[in-house]
C-alpha cells in the first residue's frame, strides 16, 4: 500500500494541532505561574513550568526575574504562534497544490522566517542574561529547562526560509509570465 501526499499532510495537520496546544499550554503555564508568584506566596510556587525552578532569581531580584520571564514567554508565545500559523495554512482555501507557487505561500513562508528569527534573538538574549546572572551568584536552571536554548538553529532556519521564500518569490514570477504566454 502506497502512502499518499494526502495521508502525509493529513498526519502532519494532526502533529501540528498537537505541536500548536502544547506550546500554547506551554506558553500559558509559564505566564500564569510567574503572575501567581506574585499574587500568591512565592513560598507557595517553587517551580515553573517543566521543572524550572527561579526562585533563587526571584529573591535575588524580582526586576531580573520580570525580565527573565519576559524573554522566555516571548519565545514560547512565539513558538505557539508559528504553529499556530502552519494550523492555519491548513485550511487556508487560497492554499492551491496544483499551483504551489502563490503569494500566500510565499508569504507564509516569510512570516516564518521572520518569526523563527525573532524566536533565535529572543532565544539568545535569554540566554546570554541567564549566564550572566548565572556570573552574578544567582542558581540559574539549565537553558533547556528555560525553553531558550538554540538560539543558533532558530536564526538558521530562519535565513533557510528566507531563501525559500526568495525562491517561491521568483517562482511565482516564472508562473505568471508562463500564464501569460499560453
Amino acid at each position: 500500500m502506497e502512502i499518499s501526499s494526502k495521508q502525509i499532510l493529513n498526519v502532519l495537520r494532526v502533529l501540528a494541532w498537537i505541536l500548536f496546544l502544547g506550546l500554547s499550554v506551554e506558553a500559558g503555564a509559564i505566564i500564569v505561574s510567574a503572575v501567581l508568584r506574585f499574587i500568591v506566596n512565592p513560598d507557595q510556587v517553587d517551580k515553573l513550568w517543566q521543572e524550572v525552578n527561579l526562585t533563587a532569581l526571584f529573591n535575588f531580584d524580582r526586576g531580573h526575574f520580570v525580565a527573565q520571564i519576559i524573554l522566555i514567554s516571548i519565545v514560547a508565545v512565539m513558538k505557539a504562534l508559528m504553529f499556530y500559523l502552519i494550523v492555519k495554512i491548513f485550511y487556508n482555501k487560497k492554499l492551491n497544490l496544483a499551483q504551489p507557487f502563490s503569494i500566500e505561500l510565499q508569504h507564509f513562508i516569510l512570516i516564518m522566517a521572520l518569526l523563527s528569527f525573532g524566536i533565535g534573538l529572543f532565544a539568545g538574549w535569554a540566554t546570554k542574561y541567564s549566564r550572566w546572572l548565572s556570573g552574578k551568584g544567582v542558581a540559574m536552571p539549565d537553558i533547556q529547562l528555560q525553553t531558550v536554548g538554540g538560539a543558533d538553529v532558530w536564526i538558521f532556519m530562519s535565513v533557510v526560509l528566507y531563501v525559500l521564500s526568495q525562491i517561491f518569490k521568483r517562482g511565482i514570477e516564472i508562473q505568471s509570465e508562463n500564464e501569460l504566454t499560453v
